[in-house]
Parts: structure tokens; sequence; C-alpha cells
């Protein structure tokens, strides 16, 4: 169970943040109390802030309850009731949860994630969000959720693809439907805005126009090899970067099986975005992150060499 300690700290962090959000709009936005007819809107402030609500939200995601309803009504409302005193009620809170969706999607790119130090390992995973029985009467996600296949199996729902360093700190994601490849060139070009060095994939990520687009752009894409494809020579520093692949496989566990990412009861499709956006905050929030061993002289070497040749090819 989260301890009272850990949700202190989380508070603390959000609201820093959310002060000074919010001193910043004050100064350059026109507050959207009055419209031009002279007409006032009511902007008074609700029994809980909106850090509260952020927090809860977070707290969630540390793997004690399975249901939401269950955790804030035994939780939020019980154990920790001196931590939130003005706690609404539980249909109450899911109409303000709607209320931090643009504050929460600051928080986790301008905090949660972090920074690429040249080496990146990237994965996809499936997020389903009914039961494939179910999939042609689903009403909440009528043409959103996409029919894909994925390690485990077919399943209706999303892909999130993910990007993580070597400190095992989540750099950026993509969400998409099921049925769009590891491949896809509309990913990529997200990808690409916060890339640089090396990229180790895995053998879905074969293909050579993809390759050759992102070495144009100084981004080199290591992957293995399949068993009919012929063998080339690669650095011993690759090989042993590629095998710290697990990296990223220990974070789509974590957000998975402790997270809770992946549920099959949304009622909405902004409750889903909301259930996403939460759980990649509370992972920075992690002490057990998974990170691959130091080689900071091997790595700054390997580097180098890459943007050397690069710079000669292109030349």
């Amino acid at each position: 169970m989260i301890t009272k300690g850990k949700v202190t700290e989380i508070f603390c962090v959000i609201d820093e943040f959310d002060k000074n959000l919010d001193s910043e709009l004050k100064k350059n936005l026109r507050l959207p109390n009055q419209d031009g007819n002279g007409k006032r809107y009511r902007n008074r402030k609700g029994k809980l802030s909106k850090s509260e609500v952020m927090t809860i939200l977070i707290c969630y995601h540390f793997g004690t309850y399975r249901n939401f309803k269950e955790y804030y009504q035994n939780c939020i409302c019980g154990c920790f009731h001196k931590e939130f005193p003005h706690a609404v009620s539980y249909n109450r809170f899911v109409e303000l949860m709607p209320r931090v969706f643009c504050k929460m999607m600051l928080f986790m790119k301008l905090y949660a994630f972090g920074k690429c130090t040249g080496i990146t390992f990237v994965d996809s995973t499936i997020i389903s969000v009914c039961h494939n029985v179910r999939r042609y009467f689903n009403k909440v996600f009528s043409g959103f959720a996409k029919n894909g296949k994925g390690t485990m199996g077919w399943c209706h729902g999303f892909k999130l693809h993910l990007l993580c360093n070597d400190s095992g700190e989540a750099i950026t994601v993509c969400l998409t439907g099921a049925n769009v490849g590891d491949k896809d060139i509309r990913v990529w070009n997200v990808f690409t805005k916060e890339l640089y060095g090396k990229v180790f994939a895995d053998r879905g990520y074969i293909k050579q126009e993809l390759f050759e687009s992102l070495f144009s752009q100084g981004i080199q894409l290591v992957h293995g090899l399949k068993a009919k494809m012929k063998n080339k020579l690669m650095p011993m520093w690759d090989k042993i970067m590629l095998r710290k692949r697990y990296i990223i496989e220990c974070i789509n566990e974590l957000l998975k099986n402790k997270a809770n990412l992946v549920r099959s009861r949304h009622r909405s499709i902004h409750n889903f975005i909301m259930n996403l956006c939460s759980t990649l905050t509370a992972y920075c929030f992690f002490n057990n992150k998974p990170e691959a061993l130091p080689v900071y002289v091997e790595k700054s070497k390997q580097l180098e060499l890459f943007a050397y040749r690069s710079y000669t090819e292109l030349e």
C-alpha cells in the first residue's frame, strides 16, 4: 500500500507545479471570467483543488487496488481522510477528472518524461479495451479502437508505442490504433522529434526504408536479425546494449501489471486518456525503475564515432 509520506511527496511536487503554471498563465493569458459583452462568469474554487485531484489520480496507480471506485471510497475517503479532508463523493470526483486533463498532460511532458541520452530503447504494447467477444458491441470506443494482433494474440483496442533511455525514464509515447504497425512512418515522425544517437529495437522493426530514413537524420536503428537473414558484423558494444532491451520490457510489465494501464471498463474516451496520462505520470514516482549498467566512457566514444561517420557520409 502506498504510504502517507509518498502521497505527501507527490502532492508537494504537483502543487508547486500547479502554482507556477497558474502564475504564468495569469501573466500571459486573459482570464475567461468575462466575455466581450461584459457578461461575467463564475470562477470560484471547488472543495478539492486541482493538485489534490491529480494526486488522487496518480496514487491509484501504485498497485494497491484494481478498481478505482473501491480505491476512492476505501482509501481516499477512509485511510487518507486526514490528507484529503474535503473529498467529494465518487460521482462528483469522476466529473472533476476532465478538468485537470491539460495540467496532467503538461506535468507528464515537462516533469514525468526524461531526456534522450543517445541510447534509446523502443517497443510497443497492446492496450485492450474489451474482451474479443464484445468487440462488435463496444459503443464507448466505436470508431477509435481497432482490431490488432500482438505477441499475446488478437485484441480490440489501442497500441502504445514507447521510448525510454538507459536510465529507465520514458522519453515520449505515441498512442495509435491496434492495427498500426511498429514501423509506421507516422509513429516515427513523432519519435524523431526527441531522438538522436542509437535506437535499440527488436526484430519487429526491421525495414530497410525505415533504417535509411532514420540514418539520414543522424539516428541509427540497431536490431537483431531474423533466421533467414544474412549475418552482418556488429560492434560488441551494440550487441551488449541490444541485450539490455529488458529495460523497456520491464517498463511495459510495470505499467500493465502494477500501474493498471489496461482496464476493460472505461465509460468514456476522456477517462481512458486520463487513465493513460496518470499511469505514465505515476511511473516517474516509482522507486524500482529498471536501468542499464553505466558505461559512460564507451557510450561517449560510440556516439562520437557514429556522429563522425554520419557527418562524413552526408558530405
